[in-house]
């Protein structure tokens, strides 16, 4: 976590800490309220991401309910914990956080249940601090109620004090300027704030807001960066909040995506939880969920009701309704005016070449088809490599594990394997040969060759199927 030279020239270094001991009551769940997802992430990854992507030298997070549970959730990630036991407030929270602060640096607080806040914000707010000044960020809610208030001198004045929704005065609580929670501010200074707060309030909390006056008492300037951006400063209390805040967030990233030029059929009902990079005359139909990194090619075009994971789809490719690609870490390919679906399941390691045809009810893992190759329908294909113009037959498999092993298929270019066959792996299939319908292959077969692999039927006359017996 570095941070630019332009960076560490106005403020110094950037230490996070964020606020994650809460219990979530409203939540309802056994879920630590950090750890519920928003775009298919746990709330406080995106808040860890956000301040790596800000360059912070360390970041802090201060654990309480569910401690271990999110602490185990972010387990390789480069982040500090201080576990606040018990909870006492936010000043509290943060005063947790002070043994793993250097006094150099300038100290970002930001809240684990407050996933989207930006980057260019973050930055600007530092900015206001300068390694010198305390900044909140605030914004203006026609309806404030719950939140801390912001207290000015005069209308646009300087920031003498936030007061918090049951210490406010009814005039305080006309207030619309509210504290988001997010605050820069000198690790110095807070410091010594922080060791000369107390609990004397409506909830016998040690508050986080009180450095405010604090530090107008010592003469330090306290600054308020104004946004506007509800989104950014929203937080989560309750599934309701999740779900509203879900919505708007998909509802932005597919209206970005339609301003690229992608035809969105309804953005109302689209989710993107992860990356996706599209080219030119992108169609995605309703219901669509992309996640990890996917990227489509263009002219790409994409059904209604497919779940899409870490893939890369080349141009022209079709993929039709309720397909599913789960890349994983190995990726799918699917390449060049493909067609896949409707009902395919595309597994790791699934690369398509150009013109491939994988249809209804047809799952492909660990496999490679050249250009041309086709499984239309009801088939399995697993560790095999087929090649260009393979027709492969309904009801057929791969059988590639023997119980303990994986094996590979081999089908060389021009086969016909017919339907309802299995092909016991390891195998090859000569180029250009021909699989019997019903067949169980187990050794490899010599380019060309026709191979029929069937028992003799046998039939037996006037055989009556059993039948089931009185009850007693």
């Amino acid at each position: 976590m570095n941070q630019t030279p332009q960076q560490q020239d106005i403020q110094g270094p950037i230490d996070v800490v964020i606020m994650a001991a809460g219990k979530g009551t409203r939540m309802k769940s056994r879920l630590p309220k950090v750890l519920h997802r928003l775009s298919g992430r746990a709330l406080i990854a995106h808040v860890a991401d956000t301040a790596a992507r800000i360059g912070a030298r360390h970041v802090v997070v201060v654990t309480g309910h569910g401690a271990a549970e999110v602490e185990a959730a972010m387990d390789g990630t480069r982040l500090r914990f201080a576990r606040q036991e018990p909870q006492l407030g936010t000043g509290h929270a943060v005063q947790q956080a002070v043994p793993l602060l250097p006094d150099d640096g300038t100290v970002l607080v930001l809240s684990g249940d407050v996933p989207l806040i930006g980057e260019d914000t973050l930055r600007a707010l530092v900015a206001a601090s300068a390694g010198q000044r305390l900044a909140l960020l605030t914004i203006e809610f026609d309806d404030p109620t719950g939140y801390g208030r912001v207290i000015r001198t005069s209308a646009g004045g300087a920031v003498t004090a936030v007061v918090e929704q049951k210490d406010a005065t009814d005039a305080q609580r006309a207030i619309r300027e509210i504290y988001s929670g997010v605050m820069a501010v000198p690790a110095r200074l807070l410091k010594g704030w922080l060791a000369r707060l107390d609990n004397r309030n409506a909830q016998n909390e040690y508050y986080l807001t009180d450095v405010v006056k604090l530090a107008a008492a010592d003469g330090v300037p306290v600054v308020a960066h104004i946004t506007t951006d509800a989104l950014q400063v929203a937080g989560i209390n309750s599934p309701a909040q999740l779900a509203a805040l879900e919505r708007a967030w998909q509802l932005r990233q597919a209206n970005a995506l339609m301003e690229q030029g992608v035809r969105l059929a309804d953005p109302a009902r689209f989710d993107l939880r992860g990356t996706l990079e599209c080219a030119a005359d992108v169609e995605i139909d309703v219901n669509c969920v992309f996640e990890g990194q996917v990227s489509l090619g263009e002219g790409v075009r994409i059904g209604a009701n497919c779940v899409i994971a870490n893939a890369r789809i080349e141009a022209g490719a079709v993929i039709h309704p309720f397909t599913h690609i789960e890349g994983e870490k190995a990726g799918v390919t699917v390449g060049e005016r493909a067609l896949i679906g409707p009902f395919a399941r595309l597994r790791p390691g699934a690369q398509l070449g150009a013109e491939v045809h994988i249809g209804n009810f047809v799952e492909v893992k660990n496999s490679t088809l050249a250009a041309g190759a086709k499984a239309n329908h009801l088939a399995y294909l697993g560790d095999a490599t087929v090649g260009e113009r393979v027709n492969y037959g309904a009801g057929s498999i791969t059988a590639n594990y023997d119980g303990a092993n994986k094996h590979r298929t081999v089908i060389e270019a021009d086969v016909h394997v017919g339907s309802n066959c299995v092909l016991v792996a390891p195998i090859t299939i000569g180029a250009g040969g021909t699989i019997g319908g019903g067949s169980t292959v187990n050794k490899s077969t010599e380019p060309g060759a026709l191979t029929v692999a069937r028992s003799k039927p046998v039939s037996f006359p006037n055989w009556k199927r059993p039948q089931k017996k009185p009850k007693a």
